[in-house]
């Protein structure tokens, strides 16, 4: 069973970047797609980004593409979402994720077994 835990969130101003990792404990790193997904108050949590086992697929929600890219080191157990162009609506707590590699990528929550505790990033205007 992994563990995972997120950082790098804060507070930033729009037209921003913020760069958030996520560290993986407890199981083999490289057997599982990562994602990002991203929650606010009283709305479902949002698809934002996915990257398969060896990092050769990547997608990303309509609302990200272009402006936010994922990346995952295996060596180092870490998945990392890397945010340009930051807006106020991107506003939101980010998770990270995790399901086994032959799920491939799943876009929606039910997907993913493993989630961390979050890390907010708030974009101001």
């Amino acid at each position: 069973q992994v563990q995972l835990v997120e950082s790098g969130g804060g507070l930033v101003q729009a037209g921003g970047s913020l760069r958030l990792s996520c560290a993986a404990s407890g199981g083999t790193f490289s057997g599982y797609t990562m994602a990002w997904f991203r929650q606010t108050s009283g709305k479902v949590r949002e698809f934002v980004a996915a990257i398969t086992w060896s990092g050769g697929a990547t997608n990303f929600g309509d609302s990200v593409k272009g402006r936010f890219t994922i990346s995952r080191d295996n060596a180092k157990n870490s998945v990392y979402l890397q945010m340009m162009s930051l807006k106020p609506e991107d506003t939101a707590v980010y998770y990270c994720a995790a399901t086994e590699y032959w799920s491939g990528i799943m876009y929606t929550p039910g997907g993913y077994s493993y989630w961390g505790q979050g890390t907010q990033v708030t974009v101001s205007s």
